[in-house]
């Protein structure tokens, strides 16, 4: 196990590489850039150039000859000022160079300054988190406190009409994701064409900070309601159904049968005995489950509910082509899904020793 342990560590600034280095590529092949998009603003919105380049002389060389640039929007610029702009934004470097420099600056954590922010994106992103870590975790715990009792209860009722009505909605919640189950409560809790019962952004009220402690903590919890129930119905299916087949595969089991020869009561059997083995890995599981909701559901569901988390940053970020932002949190989601991986893994081999991840790689 500890070589097994020591071989994920290693494979983790691997693993990293290789995705901040993809996604490297794809940018530097995208259309347009904050360059571009700033010579747009200059241009088409008559911004003032001098906020741009520090100072209103260069302002002033921005004339209206045709400049020979690989920007669209450089013509009818001074190519010197166009210069600046890249010097500002680091693109006077190649591309290999500014790659290098990120990586540099990633290893001691330093995730440079947002081009349009003044802030740094480490900051940024700890501002954002708790947002995002916030949603995951109550979304996480109540799919638990939902799957669990749901998967004992289809295992002991197999094949019972209770297990076929709950299978329905199980292939429900499998078949529609999670944002679409969003869209239509806010549809019908949120003002959209019944009721107006629940808020439509945001975790917090406007006069969150005069309120008591106590009405914190229910407007706090009533700007959760619908973030989290959609996260919900969008992720208890797999939980629900593994929580099932645990279950079936320990009722079937020889010690279960002997424990009903001894004559003990079924409850006794189901949660004395088969409750014990089954949640083993439903339980080791958590840190995935994490990893899911924080990394794959919660990204549409705060741009929907305008939630100021990590999600609804990063597709800022890539609207406005912010790109020490973009790969800013591109390298904090990995790492953090990375090490929460790992420990999955390694809470499955200590909940259960059968498991050996060693012999499955040779």
């Amino acid at each position: 196990m500890i070589a097994y342990f020591l071989r994920r560590v290693a494979l983790i600034p691997l693993t990293l590489f290789g995705i901040i280095a993809l996604n490297f590529i794809i940018v530097q092949l995208a259309p347009g850039g904050p360059v571009e998009r700033t010579l747009a603003q200059i241009k088409g919105m008559n911004t003032d150039s001098a906020r741009f380049s520090g100072g209103a002389d260069v302002a002033a060389r921005a004339s209206a000859q045709a400049a020979t640039s690989l920007y669209r929007g450089a013509q009818g610029l001074d190519p010197a000022f166009v210069k600046e702009i890249e010097k500002q934004f680091g693109f006077d470097k190649p591309p290999h160079e500014r790659f290098i420099l990120m990586l540099k600056n990633y290893v001691s954590f330093d995730l440079g300054q947002s081009f349009y922010r003044t802030i740094d994106v480490g900051d940024l992103i700890l501002e954002k988190m708790p947002v995002s870590i916030s949603i995951g975790l109550w979304s996480t715990l109540i799919i638990y406190l939902i799957s669990i009792p749901l998967g004992i209860a289809k295992a002991v009722r197999d094949g019972s009409r209770f297990d076929i009505a709950t299978s329905y909605v199980v292939v429900i919640g499998y078949a529609v994701p999670a944002f679409m189950f969003a869209i239509l409560l806010i549809v019908v809790f949120a003002g959209g064409s019944y009721f107006n019962w629940f808020p439509l952004r945001g975790l917090t009220s406007d006069n969150w900070a005069t309120l008591s402690w106590w009405g914190k903590v229910t407007d706090y919890a009533w700007h959760l309601v619908l973030p989290v129930t959609a996260m919900t119905i969008g992720g208890f299916a797999s939980l629900t159904m593994l929580t099932k087949n645990c279950f079936l595969d320990e009722i079937n089991k020889q010690y279960v049968l002997t424990a009903r020869a001894k004559g003990l009561s079924e409850n006794r059997v189901l949660y004395g005995h088969v409750f014990r083995n089954a949640m083993l890995i439903v339980i080791a599981g958590f840190p995935s489950a994490l990893v899911s909701m924080l990394f794959t559901g919660s990204l549409l569901i705060e741009v929907i509910f305008s939630l100021d988390g990590l999600g609804l940053l990063g597709y800022q970020a890539t609207l406005d082509r912010d790109y020490p932002v973009v790969f800013g949190t591109l390298y904090v989601f990995s790492l953090i899904g990375l090490v929460l991986n790992l420990i999955s893994d390694l809470t499955y081999q200590l909940v259960d020793p059968r498991i050996d991840f060693e012999a499955r790689e040779t």
